[in-house]
């Protein structure tokens, strides 16, 4: 009797001591992802806290209902790199930037997460193209670049300090970074595509945030001869007419009304006829100076030694090309390189030379515009429809086309 008491005491401890296994339940892999409605009570995520016992390195666990414990440091993560703050990770584990809209944006919001994607109701497509929309949304590049230079940065046919010139990057300017190799990058920038040098181009996260500082409002007219006012009203004075296709850098928006720059008078033009965007500034070609027969060296010579001081700052009375100028300082100190003395005075430049149209225009003439009572701005006409001038604090100096607003006049200086 002593006997069987002790085998049913052993046996009860061996049943007491058996560690009884319980299956977690999984959901159906054939379930799609985004469209699983889940409980209210469920408990979120399907983990429970672990209490940092001090051996953890101050991390809390998490463990899941398969038992599998994951950390929260960068180095469990399987990259053993840290993630930097402005970047997310897909769902593939690739580091995305965040872009103007983050994915979490795109999604309706929330946090992006095993959490978010159980309650969702996207399907995998709608997740693909929030994908492509948050990965694109850096002013329309996908590999944003910036310029980092002084000046210019040389634009190469190949990846070549002696490689043909096909265009120049200004500073501050964007692009689209096609391949890299450490050395030289090959870029799309406007109507330029060719290599520079990649010491002196900003990528990545220290690209937008420098884009973030340079990008400019601009308002594009979608319209025909759209009429420019003094104030914001039809009662207001028509200063100019801008058209079709032109940009005009964004002031304020103002109901309405959308106040713009014209070179450096703040003006209004009508909402409804502008679209309003921001924009970052692109390559220039090298062929955008259109030289017709006859044009003499001079006239080539005045064109490209303007271009060199493209992005240059606009300061108001000033003449430096490198420092500063307003538009008839700038056009002023061009000319006096070549021997021609100017007035510091866009309407005392306009009575000298002689007075031709606008459409006669070559390389190396005048070309003025007007408030709708007087001239109070000046330009260098560099060929193919386009202008060179000073034109406002926030651009400096830039090349337009010459039609960017009404021309007032057209003087000839060189007389070849």
């Amino acid at each position: 009797m002593k006997r069987k008491e002790i085998l049913w005491l052993l046996t009860g401890c061996m049943l007491l001591f058996t560690p009884i296994r319980a299956e977690a339940v999984t959901l159906p892999d054939l379930l799609p992802i985004g469209t699983i409605n889940v409980p209210e009570d469920m408990p979120e995520e399907g983990t429970e806290e672990i209490p940092d016992d001090g051996q953890n390195g101050g991390q809390a666990d998490s463990r899941t209902v398969d038992g599998s414990i994951s950390s929260n440091t960068a180095e469990e993560s399987g990259t053993g790199e840290d993630v930097p703050e402005e970047t997310t990770q897909d769902n593939q584990g690739a580091v995305v930037e965040s872009g103007d809209s983050s994915l979490q944006d795109i999604l309706g919001g929330g946090a992006i997460g095993s959490v978010a994607i159980l309650e969702a109701t996207k399907t995998e497509k709608e997740y693909a193209e929030a994908y492509e929309k948050a990965k694109n949304a850096n002013w329309g590049y996908t590999n944003l670049g910036i310029a980092h230079v002084d000046n210019n940065l040389n634009v190469r046919a190949v990846a070549a300090e002696d490689g043909k010139l096909v265009g120049k990057l200004p500073k501050d300017a964007a692009c689209e970074v096609l391949d890299y190799d450490g050395t030289w990058a090959h870029i799309r920038s406007g109507k330029v595509e060719g290599y520079v040098s990649q010491e002196y181009l900003l990528m990545g996260i220290p690209a937008k945030r420098r884009a973030e500082e340079l990008a400019t409002t601009v308002a594009c007219v979608n319209t025909e001869g759209l009429k420019v006012r003094a104030e914001a009203n039809t009662d207001s004075e028509v200063i100019t007419l801008v058209a079709q296709g032109e940009e005009l850098e964004v002031s304020a928006v103002e109901g309405d009304w959308v106040k713009v720059y014209l070179d450096d008078e703040e003006v209004y033009v009508s909402a409804e006829y502008v679209e309003v965007s921001s924009e970052l500034g692109t390559a220039i070609t090298m062929t955008e100076l259109f030289y017709g027969q006859g044009v003499s060296d001079i006239r080539v010579d005045v064109c490209q030694y303007a271009k060199e001081f493209l992005g240059n700052p606009y300061v108001w009375g000033g003449t430096s090309l490198t420092k500063g100028a307003d538009c008839s300082g700038f056009v002023l100190s061009v000319f006096k390189k070549y021997g021609v003395s100017l007035p510091h005075s866009s309407v005392a430049q306009s009575n000298l030379g002689t007075t031709i149209k606008v459409s006669e225009a070559k390389p190396g003439d005048l070309i003025f515009y007007g408030n709708g009572k007087s001239i109070n701005h000046v330009a260098i006409y560099i060929g193919g429809g386009q202008v060179i001038h000073a034109s406002n604090p926030k651009s400096g100096i830039r090349i337009s086309n010459t039609s960017y607003r009404s021309p007032v006049k057209a003087v000839r200086i060189l007389h070849d």
